[in-house]
């Protein structure tokens, strides 16, 4: 077992609380979930490329690799995300790290770049990449070394031989509201999702969920990227939907108000479905439309997030990205392993601790196959715009 840890109160004189502490009981409260989707990116940097820095003056060194000069708004969150470890730094009392930080460009040669220089520098443990193309890159530098890597990408295919995800993964939403939905008394499934890759993994893991919870998949579809062409494929599953007493919408929360929009234009009765969704119904744009309303979605907690959110504010001046908790957490997490764990601190043996750990976001834990499990909450749509807990936190979505 591991002992848990407390980070130095806020500045602020906000209440001193474990935002990420390793599991010896009951978890801590939770983040809510967010986006799911890979930020948008590529192989070309916006700008010229950052130079490596340190931070932090400890004995046990770690490479934390992110986009920060990548295009689009993948930069931007990179540098979110920075501002979120070594804000972990600065929480963690006493921590014995050093962060190694290394921009890869958004790119998996520049992602191999920067795990060399750390691994070269003495890194024990590196955290990221934020992009799946970039895990493979990096992974093979680590594994050369023969260390451990915290990626941050959503795409399970990634995850393996010492490659750990610590991300929001769909299939671990999907499992959850479906168990929910099913415990509630839903048995006839139908699902309506996106022609693209988040809409594939969900895809895969409903019709699993739906299967090993003894319910029948009445009616799916998907639709493309040209949003002016939904409402012919709203109408080809609109019959379908009579036979259906649930429906998974899984999509962009800037995009799922025009989806539901698109079916209700179609004939559907979307009042006479329970609504399901993911992580990405947790948006404005969602609870504020009137379709939606009673919708369920499978989400930590927001509670946890939104008070690293304040001590965010409080010490950067804005709000973080969705995604800083991850890098929060990884650094919590290994400053934990760091100071409790000896020469073993970060092997697959304690990785894979059985009891998980605590984070902002919630409970979770590495599987062997490099994947987590999270303990997620189910939220309900509110007609005062905004969501509920309607089912709460479960270990690892049992």
């Amino acid at each position: 077992m591991v002992a848990s840890f407390t980070p130095k109160p806020p500045r602020s004189g906000a209440t001193r609380r474990s935002a990420v502490g390793l599991i010896l009981g009951a978890p801590l409260v939770a983040g809510c979930a967010g986006m799911q989707s890979p930020f948008s990116g590529g192989d070309q940097p916006a700008g010229p490329q950052q130079q490596p820095s340190a931070v932090g003056s400890g004995q046990v060194k770690v490479g934390l690799l992110l986009p920060l000069s990548a295009a689009g708004n993948a930069g931007l969150a990179a540098q979110s995300m920075r501002n979120a470890a070594e804000l972990a730094l600065a929480e963690f009392q006493n921590p014995n790290l050093q962060l190694l930080i290394k921009d890869d460009n958004g790119s998996a040669q520049g992602a191999q770049q920067g795990a060399q220089q750390a691994v070269d520098e003495g890194a024990e443990i590196i955290l990221g990449p934020l992009f799946a193309q970039s895990v493979p890159a990096a992974a093979q530098v680590a594994r050369n070394r023969g260390i451990s890597m915290i990626a941050f990408s959503t795409d399970s295919s990634v995850a393996g031989r010492g490659v750990y995800l610590l991300s929001f993964l769909p299939e671990s939403d999907v499992t959850r509201i479906v168990d929910y939905a099913a415990g509630t008394g839903k048995r006839s499934f139908a699902a309506f999702l996106p022609e693209n890759a988040y809409g594939n993994v969900v895809e895969v893991a409903f019709k699993q969920a739906v299967a090993r919870k003894g319910g029948r998949m009445v009616a799916f579809e998907k639709y493309g990227a040209d949003r002016s062409q939904i409402g012919a494929t709203a109408s080809s599953i609109s019959e379908g939907l009579k036979g259906a007493d649930s429906l998974l919408l899984a999509d962009d929360g800037d995009a799922l108000p025009g989806v539901a929009d698109a079916l209700v234009a179609a004939g559907v009765n979307l009042k006479r479905l329970q609504l399901l969704g993911t992580g990405l119904w947790d948006n404005p744009r969602v609870f504020g439309s009137a379709n939606l309303q009673g919708g369920l979605y499978a989400a930590p907690d927001p509670s946890g997030f939104r008070s690293f959110s304040t001590r965010y504010r409080a010490k950067y001046g804005g709000d973080p990205v969705r995604t800083a908790t991850l890098a929060y957490d990884s650094v919590a997490l290994v400053a934990a392993l760091a100071r409790t764990q000896g020469g073993q601190r970060f092997s697959a043996e304690v990785l894979t601790n059985p009891s998980g750990f605590a984070g902002i976001d919630g409970l979770f834990r590495f599987r062997t196959d490099g994947t987590n499990e999270r303990g997620l909450a189910v939220m309900r749509v509110g007609s005062s715009g905004g969501a509920i807990t309607a089912g709460s936190p479960k270990s690892f979505g049992a």
